[in-house]
């Protein structure tokens, strides 16, 4: 019965965290870096993790909804893009 109260515990942990943190979008590596010419000054958070190979962790904000990528490569920032580096980047339920 314990172990039964720590999942419901967690998942009630994960869903409030996506309440907290509202909508976000998980798009492919193409899109985002389409999001990220439309944006004036982009702000993008990024990370590295991995278990097998290093993956690349993006997160940016455009028009009041955030988007996350995930890429196998690093990749090209355009012009003006700051860039924030995290020890981590957690998304909730994903």
């Amino acid at each position: 019965m314990a172990a039964g109260a720590g999942a419901a515990a967690a998942a009630a942990a994960v869903a409030n965290a996506v309440k907290a943190s509202g909508a976000i979008v998980q798009v492919v590596p193409e899109d985002f870096l389409k999001i990220l010419a439309r944006a004036k000054d982009p702000l993008v958070v990024t990370a590295e993790g991995g278990f097998f190979s290093t993956k690349y962790q993006y997160l940016t904000s455009y028009k009041g909804l955030d988007f996350y990528c995930l890429s196998d490569e690093v990749l090209p920032m355009p012009g003006g893009t700051e860039l924030i580096p995290a020890g981590k980047i957690w998304i909730p339920g994903m």
